[in-house]
């Protein structure tokens, strides 16, 4: 019983945190290039259009392996590393306050990714399938 919670919580976890990068995270900015690129432009951002397709196909595609626990560990270590520096481009509550909860959100989305990368997909994913059919 204790197993099947683990794989549940696990599970779980993985899936809320691949959602977000997919839906929030890459949806959201398709069908709101423009005000996606007004915000980053905002905040001082350069070469807005290369940076906004990339963090849209790594959010899409990371976002996919990770509810689908496909190579968790590598994946959720480059969306914990784009997220920290979203967080701190983005979301600079040193100099303009209001941001202060999203850094702080972020940072525990951060966190949970560090977690996954360093623990893995568990029990319940592809990579798991995978690794008892080898």
């Amino acid at each position: 019983m204790l197993k099947n919670f683990e794989l549940l919580c696990s599970t779980s976890g993985r899936v809320i945190l691949g959602l977000y990068f997919f839906g929030p995270g890459a949806l959201l900015k398709i069908t709101n290039m423009e005000g996606t690129s007004a915000s980053m432009a905002e905040q001082g951002m350069v070469f807005i259009s290369f940076f906004l397709i990339l963090t849209i196909l790594i959010q899409l595609f990371g976002g996919i392996a990770v509810i689908v626990g496909y190579q968790v560990k590598p994946v959720a270590f480059v969306l914990a590393g784009l997220t920290l520096v979203i967080n701190v481009v983005m979301h600079d509550f040193w100099n303009v306050p209001d941001q202060t909860q999203n850094f702080v959100k972020n940072m525990g989305i951060f966190a949970g990714l560090l977690v996954l990368a360093g623990l893995g997909a568990g029990g319940w994913s592809l990579d798991s399938k995978l690794a008892k059919s080898n």
